[in-house]
């Protein structure tokens, strides 16, 4: 009974949320119109030409049995560090080069094609799910904070915490998963021929034609980012119509109350605010707030750890057609931000003490022309990708050394 109710309360909130903003818009068109031309040009002129090549590129790596082939290579690595499936270092890369929800989509695609189990699906989103070097460089760094020598501190604290997420999700789930048994096989047999043999098997079962292929990347590609174009549209027309009826001002207070337990300065509520709900605006309000650096900056990779309500609709609608859970994936947010939070803290060192002031913010899109930016990481994402296969060829090479001298 108590099951019923709550679901009926949360059908009742989503009903009325939804009326809300949608009587807001009729109250207030041209503030509506105009947040959601602001989030449009995000996207057209960034997120859409930035990571349209990646998307179309993954589609058709899976497709041609390439992913497979890498999987198969990078499985003594991935398996023991973060007990997933190699194929999820394949995963971690191209997240890295593209940004959110880069890692989701993929993650939904080897579940759909079962190249891995649920929780291991749930564990690859715990620690793949990162923003791109280029984001925390150049546009939160850079353009929101007008000190580049600061991107270092955001993005080490961002991927060393990432990667605590994942070490800490490999034994999520231990107890309840059944591993198939060749997965259990990384290291018998030469890993060449297995990684060859995976690849023209997953050709054989796509079957399709290298044009069909092409053609069905793009359709599916395009269709995946337009819904995350209307997911950013819809979130900026709701802070805005947050801050129009003045609800920003109710919910601050408790916010800035709770900054002040941690000894962050209370007046970056709004920018946690708006960052709980999007990483962009979080992490811009944040750039321009008036307190402390060393604040500012924790709380900037607490929203960049956290990525926002906006991106989590965006993972929720890329996996909705698989049976992973978007419980863990939260859980695994949080744990992200206090982690990123707390690294900041300690990397900033001296310059903790440094006490910030107010900097112009800078459009986001500014010194990110589309062309450099997919350079910049497909580079990235070949470089993150070759090296991890060189650890996993060592370790494997290392483990059949071992078990021939046993033998010996």
């Amino acid at each position: 009974m108590q099951v019923i109710f709550l679901k009926k309360v949360n059908m009742l909130l989503g009903a009325a949320c939804v009326s809300i903003l949608t009587l807001s818009l009729v109250l207030y068109p041209e503030e509506g119109v105009q947040a959601a031309k602001a989030g449009l040009k995000i996207f057209w002129d960034v997120v859409f030409p930035s990571l349209l090549p990646f998307f179309v590129l993954s589609e058709i790596l899976l497709g041609m049995g390439v992913v497979h082939f890498i999987g198969v290579l990078l499985e003594p690595l991935m398996r023991p560090l973060f007990n997933v499936p190699g194929v999820g270092a394949f995963a971690l890369s191209m997240g890295l080069a593209a940004g959110y929800p880069m890692d989701a989509v993929l993650t939904g695609k080897f579940r759909r094609s079962k190249m891995c189990t649920r929780i291991e699906g749930e564990r690859l989103l715990s620690f793949t799910n990162t923003a791109d070097p280029l984001f925390i460089f150049g546009a939160v760094a850079v353009g929101m904070f007008g000190r580049p020598d600061l991107g270092m501190v955001l993005a080490a604290a961002h991927y060393i915490s990432s990667f605590t997420v994942g070490l800490i999700f490999k034994y999520y789930g231990h107890d309840k998963e059944r591993q198939a048994s060749e997965l259990r096989e990384s290291y018998q047999g030469n890993i060449i021929r297995r990684a060859l043999r995976a690849l023209i098997k997953a050709r054989k079962e796509d079957g399709r034609t290298f044009g069909r292929l092409m053609g069905d990347s793009v359709k599916e590609s395009v269709s995946t980012l337009l819904m995350i174009g209307g997911f950013i549209m819809l979130f900026s027309v709701l802070v805005k119509m947050l801050e129009t009826f003045g609800l920003l001002g109710l919910i601050t207070p408790p916010l800035g109350a709770l900054l002040q337990l941690f000894g962050l300065d209370p007046d970056l509520a709004a920018s946690l605010f708006n960052g709980i709900l999007e990483i962009d605006l979080g992490t811009m309000s944040a750039g321009r707030a008036a307190a402390p650096l060393a604040d500012r900056l924790i709380i900037a990779s607490w929203i960049i750890a956290w990525s926002g309500l906006c991106v989590h609709g965006q993972v929720a609608s890329v996996i909705h057609d698989t049976d992973i859970r978007m419980g863990p994936y939260v859980i695994a947010r949080m744990l992200h931000g206090i982690f990123a939070a707390w690294y900041t803290w300690l990397l900033l060192g001296p310059q903790a003490a440094v006490s910030g002031t107010i900097v112009r913010s800078l459009p986001v899109s500014q010194g990110f022309h589309p062309l450099d930016r997919v350079v910049l990481s497909g580079k990235q994402m070949v470089a993150v990708l070759g090296i991890l296969v060189a650890i996993s060829l060592l370790i494997h090479g290392f483990k059949r050394y071992r078990i021939m001298n046993i033998k010996k």
